[in-house]
């Protein structure tokens, strides 16, 4: 079965292909059918997740997937959430993870709550006027380090601490990282659905 992958990044479309693989899922970047990315004008990362989801399922016939996550900073009111990816063009960087880690350290110098969620929430959908869209929610719980530490993964990784392991996302083995992040636990369970609802015969 072709699903498309609502999504450009190349990081998230690598994670979620190896995820996939094991059930016989080929999935396609948006990008290589010609479709534009999504409008995302919502505050919820549920439905800026499924706006993608059926704007790709439109516009190509096809399934689709979309996930929609970021970061959530108890101590700014759990935002930049739904913002994350330009959360470093509002302090006057470029668009890019290593202006957003250096422009968050920037915003959380002196604060002693470093409390902070990796969200990832995945929507797929049959067609785009599926009215029983599969949901699927991940979370990591964390603190935001000092400074950037580890080179593996991408977006705020290197930065997001995980007492459990006493490491940062970015210092995980990739393997390790994919277990236990938050995209990892919300394909697990987005797979379950997939087996569930589409792959299982009636």
């Amino acid at each position: 079965m072709k699903i498309v992958l609502a999504s450009n990044n190349p990081g998230k479309l690598k994670e979620l292909r190896a995820m996939l693989a094991p059930l016989g899922l080929e999935l396609i970047a948006q990008g290589e059918l010609g479709i534009p990315e999504a409008a995302e004008p919502f505050h919820t990362f549920v439905e800026n997740a499924l706006a993608k989801a059926r704007h790709a399922a439109q516009l190509s016939g096809l399934p689709a997937l979309a996930d929609d996550a970021g970061l959530c900073v108890d101590a700014f009111g759990g935002l930049p959430g739904v913002d994350t990816a330009y959360y470093a063009t509002q302090f006057g960087y470029e668009k890019g993870d290593a202006n957003n880690v250096r422009a968050l350290l920037e915003q959380m110098q002196g604060l002693s709550n470093r409390r902070a969620a990796m969200v990832s929430t995945l929507v797929a959908v049959r067609s785009a006027q599926d009215p029983e869209p599969l949901i699927a929610v991940g979370r990591v719980t964390g603190e935001i380090a000092r400074e950037p530490l580890g080179s593996n993964g991408f977006g705020f990784d290197p930065v997001m601490f995980l007492p459990a392991f006493g490491k940062t996302f970015a210092q995980l083995p990739v393997d390790v990282k994919n277990a236990n992040s938050h995209r990892g636990r919300a394909v697990r369970a987005m797979v379950e659905l997939l087996r569930e609802r589409w792959l299982s015969p009636a």
